[in-house]
């Protein structure tokens, strides 16, 4: 069965967002000097990753599925997307005005006094409000090439800037703060100015029809997006003020450590299509075959992501961004990374067979999880967080897989709607 058209566009879009995540931690290091002067730009990044996707990708999610479903049926999407569009607007509005409650405490605690780095976590949301509502038209559109140009233009935009930055000198943490606020921007305006975001009038759209799962999504995607983003985020807040160097070096370590979900990303844009189709054409049996291919490709590349960072890992996180990390560190953080993709795969085929409510419980399971063993763990703070991550993704992972079974055994079958949220269920990004 050959690709659909796109597919490749978007996985390529997946891999440049990669790539020039792992460049914008380099350069931004080198241009402000030292690991404890970016650290509120390694702060911003992960807090933007786990608050942007974490609220609006059950939007693009469901605009995603509601405009393929009118689409099937020959109807115009105009009247779906300016729902979605008023919902998106509300809720970019509810999370500004909780970061803006909560901005005397992020600036002491979590930005090291930085009221600036505040200011651009706020327009970093509203950034991505329309990032993901964008992404979103043009996968229920079958525009994927444009939605491979909205991903990738995020991550090229942000490493260009920052080139500007310290090409011209600039040292103000601040400005490296901003280019990660607006480069989903770019993207948006480039796809736009070539019409690419376009609808068409139909019939008048009811709330039900844009947000029949949108409540679950919306749990599930908080807590997906907050557990993988929970490690530097628990580092900074339980560091002490003379450990910002250590949060930093942290950083760069989860950054390496998921190398294998960026891989995993691209090959999953490749090959969900096709398991698309097969359930839209009621194949169960070969759908089941193509996952079962799927989840061994996510396994052995689990399997080198942990041997990697083992073996070669101290030496790329000290080429890469001057940093001394041990092989424990960076083998248990991909280990948690491993475990989290698996349990990605498993929840993205339960979302497939119409279990919203089993996956939101999945990862709020993985979130409590993570919080509890962190907690209650001895140690320093870095192994504490590391074993975190290991049992939040475990657990999560363990309760995917018995929600896969369950939905296989009473009989569910997956429809086009769904393929399409499941394959646009990425809460990781960055």
């Amino acid at each position: 069965m050959p690709l659909p058209e796109g597919t490749i566009p978007v996985a390529v879009g997946l891999l440049i967002a990669g790539i020039c995540s792992f460049a914008f931690f380099r350069v931004g290091r080198v241009a402000l000097g030292s690991d404890e002067a970016f650290q509120p730009v390694i702060g911003l990044w992960f807090a933007t990753f786990a608050l942007a996707p974490g609220f609006f990708l059950p939007l693009e999610q469901e605009l995603g599925r509601a405009l393929s479903a009118r689409r099937a049926l020959g109807q115009g999407g105009r009247p779906v997307a300016m729902k979605v569009l008023t919902l998106g607007g509300i809720l970019a509005t509810i999370v500004t005005i909780g970061i803006i409650s909560l901005g005397p405490w992020l600036s002491d605690e979590y930005f090291g006094g930085s009221w600036v780095m505040v200011l651009a976590l706020v327009v970093a949301i509203v950034s991505y409000a329309p990032a993901h509502f964008s992404r979103g038209l043009c996968s229920g559109m079958g525009r994927f090439r444009a939605y491979a140009v909205v991903m990738g233009a995020d991550g090229l935009a942000r490493i260009v800037l920052c080139l500007i930055l310290t090409v011209i000198g600039v040292k103000a943490v601040g400005w490296y703060g901003f280019a990660v606020a607006v480069a989903p921007l770019i993207g948006v305006f480039a796809v736009g100015w070539k019409r690419q975001l376009r609808t068409e009038p139909g019939p008048e759209a009811t709330w039900q029809e844009v947000t029949p799962n949108l409540g679950w999504l919306l749990v599930g995607s908080v807590m997906a997006a907050g557990l993988v983003n929970a490690g530097p985020i628990a580092t900074s807040l339980l560091a002490e003020s003379n450990e910002r160097a250590l949060v930093t070096q942290f950083g760069y370590g989860v950054i390496l450590a998921r190398v294998p979900l960026f891989l995993f990303q691209a090959v999953q844009a490749a090959l969900l299509p096709r398991l698309s189709r097969l359930a839209a054409s009621g194949e169960m049996n070969e759908f089941m075959h193509g996952f079962r291919r799927l989840m061994k490709v996510v396994v052995a590349v689990g399997v080198f992501g942990v041997v990697g960072a083992f073996v070669a890992g101290p030496f790329a996180v000290e080429t890469l961004y001057d940093a001394d990390l041990s092989e424990r560190t960076l083998a248990m953080l991909a280990l948690g990374s491993m475990f989290y993709m698996i349990g990605l795969a498993f929840a993205q085929a339960v979302i497939a067979l119409h279990g919203h409510a089993l996956v939101a419980l999945g990862w709020t399971a993985g979130m409590v999880t993570f919080v509890i063993v962190t907690w209650i763990a001895g140690g320093e703070v870095f192994r504490r967080v590391e074993i975190g991550l290991l049992a939040g993704s475990g657990a999560a992972m363990v309760v995917f897989w018995l929600a896969l079974r369950h939905r296989l055994k009473v009989g569910a079958v997956p429809d086009e709607g769904s393929m399409l949220e499941a394959m646009t269920d990425m809460p990781f990004e960055g």
